[in-house]
Parts: C-alpha cells; structure tokens; sequence
C-alpha cells in the first residue's frame, strides 16, 4: 500500500506494508533518531511529533499516519544549527549514551509548545512516560528548564553583555556607561 506522509517538512509518498509501524517506515526511509526500544510504547525512545502531537512511533500503525505531517530530531535541528532544545540538552551535560535523547527531546519540544514556562514538576510529568536509563533525570529536566529560558523572548540581552538599546538605566540614560561602585558617568 502506499502512504502520503509529509517528513520535516517534505512530501513523501512511500510503499509500506500494513503491518508497518510508522517507526518501521521513518527508519526504513533513513530517519534513525527514533529509537526502537520497547515496541510496546513504554519507553518514548521512539517520540516524534505527528501533526504537532508527541507520538510513540512504534505503536503507531502506518495507516493511521496517512496524510499526516510528522516531524521527527532530524527535522528540528542540525550539527551546525541546533534547535534551542538540542543546545539546551548539550549544554546542559543532559546527554550520556544518546539513545533516549531523541525522544526526550522531541516530547520536551512538545511541552515548550504548549507551555513555554513549564515547573520542574510540569517537565517531570511531561517526560514520565520517556524512559532514561543512565540518569536520574535531573540534568534532562535542568535542560527542559533551560530550554524554556532560551525560547522565551521575555527578555532583551545585548550580544556584547551590555544593556540592550532600548532598555535604559534608572537615570534614563540608555547605555552601560555607569560606574560600578558609585554610579558616576563616565
């Protein structure tokens, strides 16, 4: 049988089996990040997003994916542009063997879509479905936090370090000019 599946954002028609999962068919077609874990969908190794939901790809049979958009980590950044998550997992050391990462990336992405300011509580909750099994999960949930702060635009920071330009000090001058200790201009 053949299905229409739109991948990262491209238009796939592709000859699958109906026994196929949509895991069986995105690792056929060359999209690895989902890992085969479990095949019974309680690990999330295998999360990726379908229509904009996280979805367990190794339950999820390839005729209920027909005609849906599926967006798997290598549709969510690159080596040399990471996605605000990924940088986030990376610089906050939330990566050890790799396997789990895609899928936890891929559900923590969901949560910032539908909470941009998620609790610590609100990520463990979220990602208690995605197993990890070389940490306690205290550096993912820090990245998932981090994550947030990086996606959020509530706050203007200047590349340099300085005060952003349209941000002024308390006496209304708009740059960083300010003596540390006593406050005089320079």
């Amino acid at each position: 049988m053949q299905v229409q599946l739109q991948i990262n954002g491209e238009e796939k028609r592709l000859e699958v089996s109906k026994s196929d999962s949509l895991l069986d068919v995105l690792r056929e077609n060359g999209y690895t990040g989902a890992k085969r874990g479990c095949d019974t969908g309680a690990c999330g190794f295998c999360t990726v997003m379908v229509d904009g939901e996280p979805e367990k790809s190794c339950v999820t049979p390839i005729a209920k994916a027909d005609g849906t958009e599926v967006r798997t980590i290598e549709g969510l950044g690159s080596q040399d542009d990471l996605h605000p998550v990924q940088e986030a997992f990376v610089d906050n050391f939330a990566l050890q063997c790799g396997f789990c990462i895609p899928g936890m990336i891929m559900r923590s992405k969901a949560l910032l879509d539908e909470n941009p300011d998620p609790t610590e509580r609100q990520v463990r909750e979220a990602l208690s479905d995605n197993l990890c099994r070389c940490t306690g999960y205290k550096k993912i949930v820090e990245a998932v936090l981090d994550a947030s702060d990086r996606l959020r635009d509530d706050e203007a920071v200047a590349a340099d370090g300085g005060l952003p330009t349209d941000v002024t000090d308390a006496s209304g001058c708009n740059c960083s000019c300010s003596d540390s200790v006593g406050g005089d201009k320079r």
